[in-house]
């Protein structure tokens, strides 16, 4: 390709990204090509060639949060209490979900197979945070990275309607992240399981002091 068309290839992909991150914090996931090329003074086949999908689009625009995030994962990795550093960063992770439109949709599983970019570089980066917690007993094994964004994708698109996001988002994660303390659950043992296990206990053990009351 000759100087000048790559000059202008990446002329367009700025002015276009530009564009994209003003419609994305005005509408959300949902901002239209359409509309973000006739702003970005392109054609829809130029959106496209640069952004196939809404998803790639999605993270361009999240990217220097994405690069944010992670940067604070690297810095409160082996500082102080491991829960409280892990926290701490989960914290980050649902304000900036919150407060950026489209970074939880740009987070989120779309499919059987797992293609995301932006997902994959926070899990890299929350990694070493959340095995430190694992090791010193404040979470529970068993507990991912991929975990832990699956649920705060949830929090955030569950709220984003709710008259104050930010405040109810904070308060379902704090829900949740009293479960991370909790014991783990045997492989592939469900909450019914579980339940059931701790009721044949129980009547196990009443049925003992029956027994012992009879004798």
């Amino acid at each position: 390709m000759p100087e000048r068309q790559r000059s202008d290839a990446r002329r367009n992909y700025r002015r276009i990204l530009a564009v994209a991150e003003e419609e994305v914090a005005a509408r959300g996931a949902g901002a239209s090509l359409e509309q973000i090329a006739r702003t970005a003074g392109v054609g829809s086949a130029t959106v496209r060639r640069h952004f196939p999908t809404r998803r790639a689009l999605l993270e361009a625009v999240s990217r220097t949060r994405i690069e944010a995030l992670c940067a604070r994962a690297r810095e409160l990795t082996g500082r102080g209490d491991s829960r409280a550093a892990l926290l701490e960063w989960l914290d980050a992770v649902l304000a900036y979900s919150v407060s950026a439109r489209g970074l939880a949709s740009a987070l989120a599983y779309d499919g059987p197979v797992r293609e995301n970019s932006c997902a994959a570089v926070l899990e890299d980066a929350g990694d070493p945070l959340l095995r430190r917690a694992v090791r010193d007993g404040a979470v529970a094994a068993g507990v991912t990275v991929a975990d832990l964004i699956t649920l705060i994708v949830g929090i955030v698109l569950a709220t984003e309607e709710h008259p104050d996001p930010a405040a109810q988002a904070d308060r379902l994660l704090r829900l949740a992240v009293a479960g991370l303390e909790s014991a783990e659950l045997g492989e592939g043992e469900g909450a019914g399981e579980r339940s059931g296990r701790q009721g044949a206990g129980r009547e196990q053990e009443q049925g003992q002091g029956r027994e012992q009351g009879l004798s």
